[in-house]
């Protein structure tokens, strides 16, 4: 194979892969409304709650931890470089912004995809392998409605919830640092970050969650639907999920912070 066949023959191949996740996308979103209390079963929706419970609230305790870090560590870099220009205080709108920009919605995304996006492609992976999901498709069951939409609409409702937790934790990190080295009470810190942030910064954070949240389980769904060689293309595919994931989060976090800065100043 030449060099340009194999240029050509990874061009294909990534172009599938986008239309398999858009067509897969299109579908999950159709099915969607069944998942419905007043219209689907009532198993779909045990289903989802439990889908929230892992998500979400077990999450919960690992996004704090590491967002609250971050903040931290993002207070004492910038409190380092500010002091020599005796601007300690532009160290609440750096933590700030930064966190509710751009470090909240990523910190949370990576601890999902971590936790949730690589046991997704796994648990579904193990279901084909063990043609659980040709079970599904022989009685008529739409594979993407029983198993893929319970995931995306519990991750639609807790991603969110991380970002905010994510954001809040990173911002209560930095007051710690203004506490210690600006003796600023942490009422007076908590005042000032509200004066600094703008509906903008809260509308981008919360535009990421949803955008990341979609990434991460599709793409550890369709990582899953398309698992090949038995035991060892599950743990493939649970590889390729989280690079995958890793990689387009990051891209789209790029795309959505171009467009705020360009388009929404």
């Amino acid at each position: 194979m030449t060099f340009l066949e194999s240029i050509g023959r990874s061009t294909v191949e990534k172009v599938e892969y986008i239309g398999g996740l858009a067509i897969q996308f299109w579908r999950g979103l159709v099915s969607s409304w069944r998942i419905n209390p007043f219209t689907g079963s009532r198993l779909r929706w045990k289903t989802t709650v439990r889908q929230m419970a892992v998500i979400g609230v077990q999450a919960l305790p690992v996004v704090c931890l590491i967002s609250g870090a971050t903040g931290l560590i993002m207070a004492l870099q910038g409190g380092a470089e500010l002091r020599k220009f005796g601007a300690m205080g532009v160290v609440i709108n750096l933590v700030g912004t930064s966190m509710t920009r751009e470090l909240g919605p990523l910190m949370a995304a990576i601890v999902v995809i971590g936790r949730s996006g690589s046991s997704i492609s796994a648990e579904i992976g193990a279901m084909t392998v063990t043609e659980e999901i040709d079970a599904l498709r022989t009685m008529a069951l739409d594979p993407v409605e029983f198993v893929l939409v319970p995931k995306y609409i519990a991750m639609m409702a807790m991603m969110p919830c991380l970002t905010v937790a994510a954001v809040f934790s990173g911002i209560l990190a930095g007051g710690i640092f203004t506490y210690y080295t600006l003796d600023m009470t942490l009422s007076v810190y908590l005042q000032r970050t509200a004066e600094i942030l703008m509906m903008r910064d809260i509308v981008s954070s919360m535009a990421k969650a949803v955008a990341f949240g979609t990434i991460i389980v599709h793409v550890g769904c369709f990582e899953g639907f398309t698992v090949t060689g038995g035991p060892e293309g599950v743990g493939r595919s649970t590889t390729n999920a989280v690079v995958k994931s890793i990689f387009l989060v990051v891209l789209a976090d790029l795309l959505f912070t171009a467009f705020f800065y360009f388009f929404w100043r």
